[in-house]
């Protein structure tokens, strides 16, 4: 088989809720996907997979980057369409946990499989070797599980399964496409009953349920304390079970009670079925999906269960402040806390802690190759801040290890069977030279994959010793708002990075990236602006003006705007080419520095747009100004300035309803993003692609765009906008204020008072930019924006 064979088309067996999203993700990567199901009984014979790719468009949160992408998703059924399986590089199977049913599925499409193909089934528990039993020596090589987590789009984590028979090359080509393609982040489990993280992640859960009922703690509570107080998902354990769904849940405990007996597993107790939930799935109520499960929704109250009554109670139980007072502290000094203290909310948290800690130790020889593939299974899997493994290491390993003896000998702990000797021959599970394998009984360090390189500062263990991206390379320079800075391997082009609360841009960003762009006109061949994190930047420093404007008001703020919109034209026409790398939020002022790049490169969980309306202002670093240098070109390129018109709205309603994209596939449909920037599925690989795209400009003669010469819609194109806005708050879709907002808008983008047809320089459109956003300083309105905003977190609507 080649190594270097591309996956380029893509069949997904099952159009069920995995299946559907998993086509859907791999639409958003670009990659053609044909969509197979059961034929109809009625109508047309693909009415079964019509209906699921119609379904994408409604599902939230949306498993497409563009719902109109759904359009390149092709249906199929296994009656008619199975020679079309000939063409794809890659076959997922992911029909319903049914080991016959996927059998019979299995004896009829593989005869149709291309030699070359890779045929992987989507389970969540099911032995992937006896899934392939029957197939030929050949198929069996290129046959392994590959688990997705649901939903697809947004979860990280893709467990890669193989069989004693699995080729190795076919692994590394299926990892290489997953990760830069999909943009997943892979772990290679081990073919036992639900894999890694669903089988630590579902003890945890059951541990979880388990103590809370020891010390009669609410839903409410336990979820309270086992969410983001913890680093974990904020719906932290019973929401999450709903969220899930109740009967999924109990399916995967159900894979663990009926594959491992107490003769395999000293923990078999704790995977009967918990009562609370048998008798929800009994009646019914199966979580989110069916309005009902350990919460209800009641107008806008939650309700929990009370299992004492069978009814809803309403929700609301906190932790104690006492407790929340000792998860603040460091690992140490927490856990010995809570192990100490008679509060039973503190009982429960060290209960649930050793619980897992213990199963994670017997355990760890059978379910990984080593604890750093467990700890990013759980990190990826069930979004946890931090691996189990690594909890306990930052705890002291030896300690913990002492407290969790002294449990099992008296009695608290799950099961008695002691901890396996490796933990007390250890003193750290992660190391610099690797991680612990207690199958091998050695560190293992990273496998070396191609595709890995492009993770400059990928996601790494407590202990490891891996390059953190704030100290790494070498500093050029480094302030309290920015570092200058060059990657290893790539000192030919600076790095950018700021130190900003939510990188936001306050003077000192400000200054940085004006020194950035005359360092890399002097020394380097071009500039990448990349944050160590995210977001990309939430905008401007709304905290930091406050000061300037409650002594000198509009007109201390004046020179600052004029800096602003400074640097952005600094950066456009600046003699070295500006990459801005974006993942998460680019608002703002972090928008209007994107837009003036010479290219972008995003991750696809990139949600850009210019939001200065919320709080009251309108957009004053050039985000005004482009949308109408863009509405120029567009005009041109369609033919004339007879077209700017209907160019211009569309681009002009995003800030005027602080519209922000969904992905980065959203943000090129709204004109955020142009045809030529670049799109990335992983966003560990964003600086990579930045540098390469970076040096690739410059490799190319890198010139600057000549001045722009922007023909604008002029005074009566506002005039008309302008009616459509009072149209708008007269039917009470916007306040007195939005209105306000949307015409000032309108003055800019059209030129101010100008005849159609003018042509003017991004100058003057500056200008009209910035003494408005300097008069809607000293508005009322927008002032009681801002205050909200900065006091309350939320900006208020008035």
């Amino acid at each position: 088989m080649n190594q270097n064979l591309p996956i380029r088309k893509v069949a997904v067996l099952g159009a069920g809720v995995m299946g559907a999203q998993i086509a859907a993700h791999c639409i958003n990567a670009r990659v053609p996907v044909v969509l197979f199901d059961l034929a109809s009984s009625q109508g047309p014979k693909n009415a079964i997979a019509d209906k699921a790719v119609a379904n994408l468009r409604k599902l939230s949160p949306a498993p497409l980057g563009l719902s109109d992408d759904a359009a390149w998703l092709r249906s199929a059924n296994y009656d008619d369409d199975l020679p079309l399986l000939a063409g794809c590089d890659l076959v997922i199977e992911a029909i319903a946990e049914r080991m016959d049913w996927k059998h019979d599925l299995y004896r009829k499409v593989t005869p149709h499989l291309a030699p070359h193909a890779v045929f992987a089934t989507n389970t969540s528990g099911l032995s992937i070797s006896r899934l392939g039993e029957g197939f030929d020596a050949d198929l069996r090589q290129r046959f392994c599980g590959v688990h997705f987590f649901n939903p697809p789009r947004y979860m990280p984590l893709v467990e890669l399964i193989p069989t004693a028979d699995t080729r190795p090359q076919v692994l590394d080509q299926l990892e290489t496409f997953l990760t830069t393609t999909l943009g997943k982040s892979v772990v290679r489990a081990l073919d036992t009953p639900n894999f890694v993280a669903n089988r630590v992640g579902v003890f945890s859960i059951l541990a979880v349920m388990h103590e809370a009922e020891r010390f009669g703690l609410g839903f409410d509570v336990v979820d309270d304390l086992t969410g983001a107080k913890l680093g974990r998902a904020k719906s932290a354990t019973f929401r999450t079970a709903d969220v899930v769904g109740l009967d999924t849940m109990a399916h995967v405990i159900g894979t663990m009670r009926d594959n491992l007996p107490l003769e395999k597993d000293p923990f078999a107790a704790l995977y009967a079925t918990p009562a609370v939930l048998a008798r929800l799935v009994e009646a019914g109520a199966l979580g989110q999906k069916s309005g009902a499960g350990f919460y209800k929704k009641a107008g806008r109250d939650i309700l929990r269960l009370d299992p004492a009554s069978g009814d809803y109670v309403p929700a609301g139980g906190k932790a104690e402040e006492l407790v929340v007072r000792m998860l603040k502290k460091p690992a140490a000094e927490r856990f010995e806390l809570l192990r100490a203290s008679s509060n039973p909310q503190a009982q429960f948290l060290w209960a649930v802690f050793r619980d897992v800690w213990h199963y994670i130790a017997l355990h760890l020889a059978e379910v990984a190759d080593n604890a750093r593939d467990l700890d990013f299974a759980i990190r990826w899997g069930f979004g946890w801040s931090e691996g189990p493994f690594e909890t306990w290491q930052a705890a002291g390993w030896k300690r913990i290890a002492g407290w969790i003896d002294e449990d099992i000998a008296a009695g608290k702990a799950l099961c008695a069977t002691p901890l396996p000797q490796w933990v007390h021959d250890i003193d750290a599970v992660h190391t610099p030279q690797g991680s612990w394998s207690a199958a091998q009984q050695t560190y293992r360090p990273r496998r070396e994959l191609a595709v890995m390189r492009r993770q400059l500062f990928g996601q790494s263990v407590l202990g490891e010793d891996a390059p953190d991206a704030r100290r790494a390379g070498s500093t050029v320079f480094e302030d309290d708002s920015i570092r200058l800075w060059t990657a290893p391997g790539a000192d030919d082009v600076l790095v950018a990075s700021f130190k900003t609360k939510m990188n936001t841009l306050g003077p000192g960003v400000v200054a940085g990236l004006q020194r950035a762009a005359d360092l890399a006109e002097s020394q380097y061949r071009a500039l990448v602006v990349w944050q160590t994190g995210e977001p990309f930047s939430a905008g401007a420093d709304l905290q930091a003006m406050l000061p300037a404007f409650m002594s000198g008001g509009a007109k201390a703020i004046e020179p600052e705007e004029r800096k602003l919109q400074e640097l952005m034209l600094r950066l456009r026409y600046g003699q070295a080419p500006v990459v801005a790398a974006i993942r998460g939020m680019a608002l703002g002022g972090g928008c209007e520095l994107a837009l003036h790049a010479a290219r972008r490169v995003a991750a696809l969980e990139s949600y850009i747009g210019l939001v200065e309306a919320g709080v009251g202002l309108i957009p004053g670093g050039g985000g005004l100004c482009a949308i109408a240098r863009r509405a120029a070109e567009l005009a041109h390129a369609a033919g004339g300035e007879a077209d700017l018109m209907a160019f211009l709205k569309n681009l002009y309603m995003q800030p005027a309803t602080a519209a922000v994209s969904k992905s980065a596939l959203h943000a090129r449909q709204m004109g955020y993003l142009q045809d030529d920037d670049v799109i990335v599925l992983h966003k560990d690989e964003l600086l990579y692609v930045a540098i390469a795209q970076a040096r690739a400009l410059a490799e190319s003669g890198w010139r600057p765009p000549l001045p722009a010469r922007i023909a604008v819609a002029g005074r009566s194109a506002a005039a008309t906008i302008g009616g459509q806005l009072v149209n708008m708050r007269d039917g009470g879709q916007i306040t007195g204020h939005d209105y306000l907002l949307g015409q000032l808008m309108a003055e800019v983008v059209c030129g101010g008072d100008v005849d159609a047809g003018s042509v003017v320089d991004e100058a003057w459109l500056m200008r009209l930019e910035r003494e408005r956003f300097c008069r809607l300083l000293e508005h009322p309105k927008t002032q009681e924006r801002i205050m909200s905003l900065l006091q309350g977190g939320k900006p208020v609507r008035n």
